[in-house]
């Protein structure tokens, strides 16, 4: 409290584009590509698809999500829409507070050990070219796979223009579909990404 009789309250924070809830803007793996502050309003909210892999990521930490597990999703719940954000869901979330857990590794701070299941490239192709996706999203590090060392899906997905969404959270609670989503990153002058608020509208 100021001597003025009134609280205030104020701090600093610094942290890396790449931590927590976050956004990879397309400049991350694609030069000439949009920073996170270039990204247009109108491509950072639209129907959520959540696929959900809890199974087959419970069953091998590695895992990714096929082309396969795409069509039987559409055979569930009909095609995935054009202009939608696709969420996996594979239950790491709830592994947050758990650093060896979540990362699949001991040492985690040492990316030649990590395993967290993720998107496979040849599912990422074919939402981006046959499904007009805006952008993919997952409860796990990372939308390529732990053991990871060219990144494919990041090299993808960048390279058509189109963002990722990494370590999002509660993804548990948003429906296969009828959902829509909102995702707001910091505007961060040319960032190759930024933390982001994500907001699930449900039906």
């Amino acid at each position: 409290e100021t001597s003025g009789g009134y609280w205030y309250a104020s701090g600093e924070f610094s942290m890396s584009e790449h931590a927590g809830t976050h956004m990879d803007a397309p400049i991350h793996f694609a030069r000439d590509q949009a920073s996170v502050d270039k990204i247009p309003l109108d491509r950072l909210l639209g129907p959520a698809v959540v696929v959900d892999a809890r199974k087959q990521a419970a069953e091998n930490r590695d895992y990714r999500l096929t082309r396969e597990d795409l069509r039987q999703w559409e055979a569930a719940y009909g095609r995935v829409p054009a202009g939608s954000l696709l969420f996996m869901l594979t239950g790491w979330g709830a592994s947050w507070t758990d650093q060896e857990r979540y990362f699949g590794s001991s040492a985690p701070t040492d990316p030649a050990t990590l395993h967290f299941p993720a998107f496979s490239r040849e599912a990422v192709e074919f939402l981006v070219v046959e499904r007009a996706i805006r952008g993919i999203g997952i409860d796990t590090a990372s939308v390529d796979y732990g053991p990871s060392r060219d990144f494919p899906v990041h090299q993808l997905l960048n390279g058509a223009g189109l963002y990722a969404l990494e370590n999002v959270a509660q993804l548990d609670q948003v429906p296969p579909t009828g959902a829509t989503i909102i995702a707001l990153p910091l505007k961060i002058r040319g960032g190759s990404g930024g933390p982001v608020r994500i907001i699930a509208l449900l039906p």
